[in-house]
C-alpha cells in the first residue's frame, strides 16, 4: 500500500506512514510549561479489522491530534472513517486518499471549521475522481467518508456515504449522520418501515460516494449538544452496524476502558457474521491529568493539491 501511495503522490517521505493513516511523534517534553496544556483533552482508539472473509482491508480509520498547541486550539481534533470500494486495491487507495487529503487540507487552511471541512472534502473528492479516470485499474473506485472535528465542547461533522458517527451521551446513543443510501431515501419518503429497511436487499446501495463523480453533496453540520466530560464518540464503517444493534452498541460503550469497548464492538460484529471490513474510531473527552497516551498524532506530509473552484 505504501508503494502505491508513493506512486500516486510522488516521493514525499511516506516511508514511515502506517497503514492506518496515522503518523506518530513524541509527546511534549518535560521542559514545556504545564500552563500551556489544555484543561481538557481527547483520548481516542482506532481499530480496523479485515472481518471473517475479506482478503484486504478497504477501510481507513484516523485520529489526528496535532502537536502544535496553537493550531490545535484553533482547529481542534480530527476523527475520520472511510470505507472504500472498487476492485484491484482501488477501494483501499480511495479510502486512504480521502483520509490523507482531508487531514492535510483541513489543517492547512485558515478558514472556519465548517468551511475548512467542506473544502477538504471537495478537494479529496475531485482528486479521487481524477485518479480513477487516469488509471484503468482504478475505474469506478470511490469511498464513503465521515469526519468529526472536536473543538472545545463543539462537534462539527462532514459526511458522504453510509459510514456513521454517533454521540454517546448520558447513556443514550445519538446518530449524528444520515446514510446516503437508496434505503434511507425510501425511509425518508415513508415507502418502507425501519424493520423492512434492516433486511432490504438494496440497503447497501449508495446514493452519494466520494470519487465516483466530479462533484459530491457533502452533509455538513454542527451538533447542538455539547461534547462533555464522560461523553464518547463512535465513528464506524457499515461492517459494524450491519451486525450490531444500537442496544448492543450502547451496552458496549459503557465499558470503562475505551480500547476494551472498541475490541468488544469488533468481536461482536465478527461473531455475528463479519462479512465486511470493520473499523471503529472511539473517542472520549477527559481532563488533561487523565490523559494516559504518550504519543501524539500529526499531519502526514503530502504534496499540495491545486486549488479548485468550490461551487456552493
Amino acid at each position: 500500500m505504501k508503494k502505491i501511495l508513493d506512486w500516486l503522490f510522488g516521493q514525499n517521505d511516506l516511508a514511515n506512514l502506517p497503514e492506518t493513516g496515522e503518523s506518530i511523534v513524541e509527546a511534549a517534553g518535560p521542559n514545556e510549561s504545564a500552563d500551556s496544556a489544555p484543561v481538557c483533552d481527547i483520548n481516542a482508539v482506532v481499530l480496523s479489522d479485515l472481518g471473517n472473509f475479506r482478503q484486504n482491508n478497504e477501510d481507513t480509520g484516523l485520529f489526528v491530534r496535532l502537536a502544535d498547541d496553537a493550531i490545535r486550539r484553533q482547529k481542534g481534533y480530527l476523527l475520520l472513517v472511510a470505507d472504500g470500494m472498487g476492485g484491484h486495491l482501488a477501494g483501499e487507495i480511495a479510502s486512504q486518499m480521502a483520509a490523507e487529503l482531508i487531514n492535510r487540507e483541513y489543517f492547512q487552511h485558515p478558514e472556519s471549521i465548517e468551511k475548512s471541512l467542506l473544502r477538504a472534502f471537495h478537494i479529496a473528492n475531485r482528486q479521487i475522481f481524477d485518479e480513477a479516470r487516469s488509471h484503468e485499474k482504478f475505474r469506478g473506485m470511490g469511498t464513503t467518508c465521515t469526519a468529526i472535528v472536536v473543538h472545545d465542547q463543539q462537534l462539527y461533522f462532514a459526511h458522504v456515504g453510509d459510514s456513521r458517527a454517533y454521540l454517546f451521551k448520558s447513556g443514550q446513543l445519538i446518530q449524528l449522520t444520515q446514510d446516503h443510501t437508496y434505503v434511507q431515501e425510501l425511509l425518508r419518503n415513508g415507502a418502507i418501515s425501519v424493520t423492512e429497511a434492516a433486511s432490504h436487499p438494496e440497503r447497501n446501495v449508495l446514493t452519494q460516494a466520494m470519487g465516483t463523480k466530479a462533484t459530491v453533496r457533502v452533509d455538513l453540520g454542527r451538533c447542538v449538544l455539547p461534547f462533555d466530560l464522560g461523553d464518547r464518540l463512535l465513528l464506524c464503517s457499515d461492517g459494524l452496524y450491519e451486525y450490531c444493534l444500537e442496544t448492543d452498541i450502547t451496552q458496549l460503550l459503557r465499558y470503562d476502558n475505551l480500547a476494551d469497548a472498541a475490541e468488544a464492538l469488533i468481536d461482536l460484529a465478527k461473531s455475528r457474521g463479519g462479512h465486511d471490513n470493520i473499523t471503529v474510531v472511539l473517542a472520549e473527552r477527559i481532563t488533561s491529568d487523565q490523559a494516559t497516551t504518550s504519543k501524539e498524532t500529526r499531519e502526514i506530509n503530502l504534496p499540495f493539491t491545486r486549488d479548485i473552484d468550490l461551487h456552493q
